[in-house]
């Protein structure tokens, strides 16, 4: 274990499951309490992004060779995330104690016989190119000790947000959506709940030839089909026990064309019809699983979305839906500002798994240190 320097930062950087950007986020510790310094999304090249997508939704064969170069395209791509916020920031390398990089998450299977979580992004690339130590690959610890490894984001929520004597939800809507459950006695709960910005980014892709929906307005332009919401609720992860965890590999497009009906449907009552299955699937969750809660705090991409955050708003009601912006933390960087801390944690020899989220058998250090150059 190495002592921190309370004067050093940590750079955060995760491209999550809807790959629309590389989040980065420069952070500083005041008594241990993170707090975000800059932050910006890197742009993906679209030709790389389109790989990444393929990989994760195995559409494409991926053989040894193809995985090497991707993982390194990958980490090349991390670090010009990276430099350019140092850059932007004003920022010296020598300032930075150490990059807590999440990785492009392309496959994430907890369960059955031999569970494993796997992230693009060569950390040793970062770290060549940053001249930062970087920490990376957070969440194997978890699975090999028989947890979910993921989400890992709770034990940040609960620092930041968490309010004695009050149930909150914070409500995380990337590609897909999971909650935390902050109860007014201080326990934790967490977990993926399914689908959010994820489904409905790839039909829109696929249909208006734009990576996302912008403020809605496809979703809107369409009507709720009953049958298909009901055909999708169906699936069987929507009734798992937590802890549980999802991704790509499982909510994506072929997954949504198993069903004969979407063929019948204008593509704007599709987009309609998965944006309330994001709603309904977070909205049932809370509901199970923290109906005390008064505030409902959401970040992510789909905060953008004023189709969803309505919708949502009308199904948690009585709760309170807001941004997190609302308590003052920026709902676009949560993600990496968390694998920020998640590094200061690997440096400081501390856990930053919650077993109560993830179901692992105890508390462990999460993430493996890649060193950068000493000369």
């Amino acid at each position: 274990m190495r002592h921190d320097d309370a004067s050093a930062l940590y750079l955060g950087l995760i491209s999550g499951t809807s790959a629309d950007g590389i989040d980065a986020a420069l952070v500083s510790f005041e008594q241990g309490m993170p707090r975000l310094v800059a932050a910006l999304t890197h742009p993906w090249p679209d030709a790389l992004r389109e790989r990444v997508l393929a990989v994760a939704q195995d559409l494409v064969a991926f053989d040894l060779d193809a995985y090497g170069r991707l993982d390194v395209a990958v980490g090349r791509h991390f670090a010009s995330a990276a430099q350019t916020l140092l850059q932007a920031s004003g920022t010296m390398a020598s300032q930075v104690r150490a990059i807590g990089s999440h990785g492009q998450t392309v496959r994430h299977r907890p369960g059955g016989e031999a569970p494993f979580t796997l992230q693009l992004g060569d950390p040793t690339v970062i770290a060549e190119q940053c001249g930062i130590d970087v920490v990376a690959d957070f969440r194997r610890a978890d699975v090999a000790a028989g947890g979910q490894g993921a989400p890992l984001l709770p034990a940040v929520h609960a620092m930041l947000l968490g309010q004695p004597g009050r149930t909150r939800v914070v409500l995380n809507l990337g590609g897909i959506a999971n909650i935390t459950v902050l109860d007014a006695g201080g326990q934790v709960l967490g977990f993926d709940t399914g689908p959010a910005n994820g489904l409905m980014d790839a039909w829109c892709l696929q249909h208006r030839g734009e990576p996302f929906d912008r403020d809605g307005a496809f979703a809107a332009a369409g009507r709720v089909d009953t049958a298909l919401l009901e055909a999708l609720l169906a699936d069987s992860y929507f009734a798992l026990s937590p802890p549980k965890s999802t991704g790509r590999e499982h909510f994506h497009l072929a997954w949504l064309l198993r069903q004969p009906r979407v063929a019948t449907l204008a593509p704007a009552d599709v987009q309609a019809t998965l944006l309330e299955l994001t709603a309904c699937s977070v909205a049932d969750a809370i509901r199970t699983h923290a109906p005390a809660a008064g505030d409902v705090l959401a970040c992510g991409g789909g905060v953008h979305n004023p189709r969803l955050m309505e919708r949502l708003a009308r199904y948690l009601e009585p709760s309170r839906l807001a941004s997190t912006a609302t308590c003052g933390i920026d709902p676009d960087h949560l993600e990496a500002t968390a694998f920020a801390w998640l590094a200061r944690q690997r440096i400081l020899g501390l856990p930053g798994n919650l077993p109560t989220v993830t179901g692992a058998r105890g508390r462990r250090v999460l993430g493996a240190l890649y060193l950068a150059p000493r000369e």
